[in-house]
C-alpha cells in the first residue's frame, strides 16, 4: 500500500530518489488561436528513451520555500512531488516522478491531488508545472489530470543538448476555493 507524506528533515534524503527512464514516442505541439489552446500531435517513426539528469536537490537551501511529498512503499520512497511557493496565484510544482517499477498505478495522480491540497491550504488558486514537449506521455497525463495548457517556451533549452525541445506549462485550479493561509 502506497503512503502519501510530507517528507521532513528526518527523511530528506528522500527528496533525491533517481531520475529514471521515460518513453519519448511523440511529441505535442500547442497553438494559441483565438485565445484558446488546442494541440496536435507528431508521433516519432521510432520510440527511444530519455533520463533527466539527477537534480541533487538540497533539503536545508529548499525547505523555506519548498514543500517536500513523497509516496512510500513501506520505508521506500518511490514517488516524489516537490512544490515551491510562486510569487503569483499559482504553486509551482518543481518535480514529480515515480519510480518504473511503480508507474501507471495512480502514485503521480495522488502526489498532485496532495499538492492541491497543500496549495490550497497555502491559499493558492491551483497549481502549474512545466513538461516536456517530446514528454508525450507526461504531456497528455497532466491534460487528463485536469491540467490545461498555459503557455509555450520554446527557447528554454537554446545553446543545450536539447536545443530544438520546448516546454508545455500546464495550470490547474482548485476545484475548491483557496483557504486562508492564516
Amino acid at each position: 500500500m502506497i503512503e502519501i507524506r510530507i517528507i521532513d528533515k528526518a527523511h530528506e534524503k528522500d527528496i533525491n530518489i533517481p531520475n529514471e527512464s521515460f518513453p519519448l514516442f511523440g511529441r505535442m505541439v500547442p497553438s494559441f488561436v483565438n485565445e484558446k489552446w488546442s494541440y496536435a500531435i507528431e508521433r516519432f517513426p521510432a520510440e527511444s528513451n530519455m533520463t533527466f539528469p539527477d537534480a541533487h536537490y538540497n533539503y536545508d537551501q529548499m525547505v523555506s520555500n519548498s514543500t517536500f511529498i513523497g509516496a512510500y512503499e513501506g520505508n521506500t520512497c518511490v514517488g516524489l512531488a516537490i512544490l515551491q511557493e510562486g510569487f503569483f496565484q499559482y504553486m509551482y510544482i518543481l518535480d514529480l516522478k515515480v519510480n518504473t517499477s511503480h508507474r501507471n498505478q495512480g502514485i503521480a495522480l495522488q502526489l498532485m491531488k496532495k499538492a492541491e491540497e497543500i496549495a490550497r491550504k497555502k491559499g493558492y488558486i491551483g497549481i502549474y508545472l512545466q513538461a516536456q514537449d517530446n514528454n508525450l506521455a507526461a504531456c497528455l497525463f497532466y491534460l487528463k489530470s485536469g491540467f490545461e495548457i498555459g503557455g509555450f517556451d520554446n527557447r528554454v533549452y537554446d545553446g543545450t543538448k536539447l536545443e530544438g525541445s520546448a516546454d508545455i506549462l500546464f495550470y490547474k485550479r482548485n476545484s475548491y476555493p483557496a483557504e486562508s493561509a492564516d
